[in-house]
């Protein structure tokens, strides 16, 4: 059985609309995971993992969670003329359609590697890599139309700057894209405050509470979030597993909304799976508590696997869970019952999920998963004579 896309913004679409949904730019790893480790080795010794995988990271966890989506997704990035360079652009532009023709390959350069090690529900990584060989915005050039564009705010690169490499987010903006901003931690510790004053382009702003408070100079999620909405038409907050909280001042919303109950065992990638969702709900104009809920969700269901970017959900795997929801609510006590009044919005997208949509892949070099697409011509700048990603059955 081939894979049916799903288009969640069919009924948005006209002609003279934009190419793509969402334009990324950044940086892409090769991930190297190892998984059910007892502990971390001790110096001089070894240990064996109980399971590993490979997949591509970085900015790839977020394109691959919009393109499964079924967001239309285009992303810019070096990629090496390596076997890693060689598996992580065919897994990204065969496997999981996301467009790489602004993207480019570079002889004698290194693709950056990430080896993480997930101990306890906890993670640690040694990561190798070398500065790309050309700049972003240069690499780019003018943008490709887009409705969506996602940025990691940062001092030393500061959006909307002349000579930034971000300045290609501030040509789609001018263009009519949405900015959607996170940001990063901080290991200065200093969290200036002047990466705030980037938001006056941004229409987003998404970043996690301990961000966020920091940042803001406040002690709680709740008043960081109040003083992200004085600088932003949408603030959100990301608190874990104690869910998350948002302002849309365009509408006049106020939500927050509770996390699912799940077992996390790799956090690699939530947050890039939760901008995914809620930039799906807005784009789909969904009401504010909706859009948070089924980002929630979508994280939910990637944390409870292991794998980085390829654990990111597709409407598959969402529809399979809203089923057994919605199965278990008569007799799952009040959690399961509050659980399906949260999602009864799901009633009305996932009855039109193909039966064979995207589902989530196992992240290996050596064996791919049910979200490939039939192999298309030879992708700018791949070498024609490269392997090619098999087409996948479900």
């Amino acid at each position: 059985m081939s894979v049916q896309a799903y288009d969640p913004l069919a009924g948005e679409r006209t002609p003279e609309g934009p190419q793509f949904d969402v334009f990324l730019a950044g940086t892409v790893f090769l991930d190297i995971i190892f998984t059910g480790l007892p502990a971390m080795p001790a110096a001089g010794t070894e240990i064996w993992a109980e399971g590993m995988g490979s997949c591509p990271g970085g900015i790839a966890n977020l394109a691959i969670a919009t393109s499964r989506l079924g967001l239309r997704t285009s992303l810019a990035a070096a990629f090496g003329d390596d076997d890693y360079g060689d598996f992580c652009w065919r897994t990204l532009a065969e496997q999981e359609s996301v467009d790489l023709s602004r993207s480019r390959r570079f002889e004698h350069w290194h693709s950056p590697v990430t080896v993480s090690m997930a101990v306890d529900r906890d993670r640690s990584m040694v990561t190798h890599g070398h500065p790309a060989p050309m700049p972003a915005s240069e690499m780019i050039g003018k943008p490709p139309p887009s409705k969506a564009v996602i940025v990691t705010l940062s001092p030393e690169e500061p959006l909307g700057t002349p000579g930034s490499s971000c300045n290609w987010a501030e040509l789609a903006h001018r263009d009519g894209a949405l900015i959607f901003a996170d940001v990063g931690w901080d290991p200065s510790g200093a969290w200036s405050s002047d990466v705030l004053e980037q938001l006056s382009i941004c229409h987003a702003f998404l970043p996690n509470a301990t961000e966020a408070m920091a940042y803001t100079r406040t002690d709680t999620p709740r008043d960081a979030l109040y003083a992200i909405a004085d600088r932003v038409p949408l603030a959100v907050v990301t608190d874990g597993a104690n869910g998350a909280m948002a302002i849309d001042s365009i509408t006049g919303e106020e939500a927050f909304v509770p996390a699912p109950r799940v077992t996390a065992l790799d956090p690699t990638g939530a947050g890039d799976v939760f901008g995914a969702g809620f930039v799906l709900g807005t784009l789909c104009r969904w009401p504010l508590a909706d859009r948070l809920a089924f980002a929630e969700v979508c994280a939910a269901l990637a944390v409870q696997q292991f794998g980085g970017s390829l654990a990111a959900p597709g409407w598959g795997d969402i529809a399979d869970w809203w089923h057994e929801v919605r199965e278990a609510a008569g007799h799952s006590g009040a959690y399961g019952s509050s659980l399906a009044r949260r999602y009864a919005f799901l009633d009305r997208l996932v009855p039109t999920v193909p039966v064979g949509a995207v589902r989530r892949a196992v992240a290996t070099i050596a064996r791919y998963a049910d979200v490939g697409i039939p192999p298309k011509s030879t992708p700018e700048g791949e070498d024609p004579d490269a392997p090619r990603v098999p087409a996948q059955k479900e």
